[in-house]
């Protein structure tokens, strides 16, 4: 008899239910249950890994195995140690099935040769999950109620403060340990100096060229960026509190707890699975245990004119119907990789008439300081250099190249997506129907209760599966998009050399440039422009 032993623990740890300890108990119960048997252990071990899926290398090694019936029973200690999700544990309960696999629970007194086993599985498996999503649950609640009192909760510490674990006792007399905001003064200066700044010149831009011109670094020594400025002037972890900023935050749908005593605020639940941004009226903002150090009402002065900001047109420079730069929007800095842009020079000293207009790699001008060294080019230089390594390709190779991408864009997504997609769709389904044999011969009402929720619930994942696919069919026109695109890059190089010569207006002339070239490169040192041209490598240009 080939009996495997299931083992798993979610962290690393020789005591209680360790791995050791649960293969010990299980060939303990062996050598109890089948004295008459010649037993052969198959021992599969996860350490480290949690029961809430069953993304576990010996586990997966497991369900091949039982797939080719590589053994006669699988034990463990507790049916937990298989799964602590109900649609896993179903699944894996039915492959056992379906192969002749008993299976035994040591802890719970479970064996699946009998009815009442089977149904009890099931049942303690539902309660397993329960006490998981109840925990996690709780443990969410007990977060937010704690935020609430304006306690630090961990997470990235705020320029102008530390983080400081500190000890108390609580109601019981018990020792409790919370972390608390500590200031950094210097850094605070620097938080005073970003704010006041703003309400001076009104610009974030400015405020962060003031910063890099004079040497300031943030918390980790790195340059403060414009997106990192913005974050500092929102946040209200520096307010004075006070009933102005407390209806001012209440008014923009926020959650304030806490009495305005001049401290700053803390927020809390502003995301979910640390990515994912919540609707501001789930936020909290708690009067904190550290003190604020800007006014309310210069607070929400800076608030309004970052509103005021935000909402302005900005144009942006060789963008316009003036601009005669053909290149604008695809050319690069073949240096640093930033966008060029057009700068308006000054009149020409041979031509007073004359002005040139040159392309300059953005963080030159943005930077404020010479972060990148690529020569500025002169507009009419780089177009004309442009133009005319267009015009000396080979169009017939190009073509020919363009026309085998076509294929291989569709080929490649029918084989990764789609077919991967409908195996899966196939095993839910699978399992549905195997669920439902269950529920017509099941006499037990609340048995089958419990099997409708299981059906249900893989009924959901289907349905999800299914769209799925349908998404991804409609990526496909997507992907029909590109392909036409390239099409029209085609169409567009077969009539460039005759058409770009006769074109007089330069938005013309740069449509059909930019429909063939999906950016150009420029290397100011080597005085070279690379041409990427869309939908292909640079392998068959010449």
């Amino acid at each position: 008899m080939k009996v495997a032993i299931y083992s798993r623990k979610s962290i690393f740890t020789g005591k209680g239910d360790s791995i050791e300890n649960q293969i010990e108990l299980c060939k303990e119960y062996c050598n109890r249950n089948y004295i008459n048997e010649k037993i052969e252990y198959i021992v599969y071990e996860d350490e480290g890994f949690s029961g809430g899926n069953i993304n576990r290398p010996e586990f997966k090694q497991l369900l091949k195995d039982a797939r080719v019936k590589k053994f006669d029973a699988l034990i463990c200690y507790r049916l937990d140690r298989i799964s602590r999700n109900v649609a896993d544990f179903s699944a894996t309960l039915e492959l056992l099935q379906s192969n002749n696999i008993d299976f035994i629970s040591i802890k719970e007194q479970f064996d699946t040769s009998t009815p009442m086993g089977r149904a009890m599985v099931y049942i303690s498996s539902v309660f397993a999950q329960l006490e998981r999503e109840t925990i996690a649950e709780r443990v969410r609640d007990n977060m937010l109620q704690l935020a609430k009192t304006g306690r630090w909760l961990g997470g990235q510490v705020p320029l102008g403060f530390e983080s400081e674990k500190t000890s108390y006792l609580d109601d019981e007399f018990k020792e409790r340990i919370l972390m608390r905001l500590i200031p950094n003064q210097e850094e605070l200066e620097l938080v005073k100096l970003i704010f006041n700044t703003y309400l001076i010149k009104q610009s974030i831009t400015h405020v962060a060229k003031k910063l890099s011109i004079s040497g300031i670094k943030g918390k980790n020594g790195g340059e403060l960026k414009s997106s990192q400025i913005s974050k500092i002037l929102k946040n209200p972890v520096y307010i004075k509190s006070n009933s102005l900023s407390h209806e001012h935050l209440k008014n923009t749908g926020i959650n304030v707890f806490g009495t305005p005593n001049g401290n700053g605020y803390l927020t809390y639940n502003k995301t979910k699975k640390i990515t994912v941004d919540r609707d501001i009226t789930e936020w909290i903002a708690a009067v904190g245990q550290h003190k604020g150090i800007i006014d309310a009402a210069d607070w929400i002065k800076v608030q309004n004119i970052m509103d005021q900001n935000k909402v302005k047109k900005t144009i942006r420079l060789g963008t316009g119907a003036s601009n005669n730069a053909i290149l604008s929007g695809i050319l690069k800095c073949a240096h640093c990789g930033a966008n060029m842009i057009v700068k308006h020079g000054h009149p020409s000293k041979n031509n007073p008439d004359m002005k040139y207009d040159y392309y300059i790699c953005s963080n030159k001008k943005n930077r404020f300081t010479d972060k990148c060294d690529n020569p500025n080019i002169r507009v009419d230089r780089l177009d004309s250099i442009v133009l005319s390594e267009m015009k000396s390709y080979n169009d017939d190779l190009l073509i020919q190249g363009l026309n085998e991408n076509i294929a291989k864009v569709d080929t490649d997504f029918e084989s990764e997506q789609i077919r991967k997609l409908n195996t899966e769709i196939e095993v839910k389904q699978q399992a549905a129907k195997n669920l439902v044999k269950r529920i017509s011969v099941e006499k037990d009402d609340s048995i089958s209760d419990m099997f409708r929720d299981e059906l249900k619930s893989l009924n959901d994942e289907i349905k999800e599966l299914q769209n799925s696919v349908n998404n991804i069919e409609s990526d496909k026109t997507e992907i029909n998009t590109q392909v036409s695109n390239i099409e029209l890059v085609i169409d567009a190089l077969k009539k460039f050399n005759a058409n770009i010569d006769i074109l007089d207006d330069p938005n013309q002339k740069r449509l059909l440039v930019q429909t063939v070239a999906s950016k150009v490169l420029w290397d100011g040192k080597e005085y070279t422009a690379n041409i990427k041209i869309l939908g292909m490598d640079d392998s068959k240009k010449k």
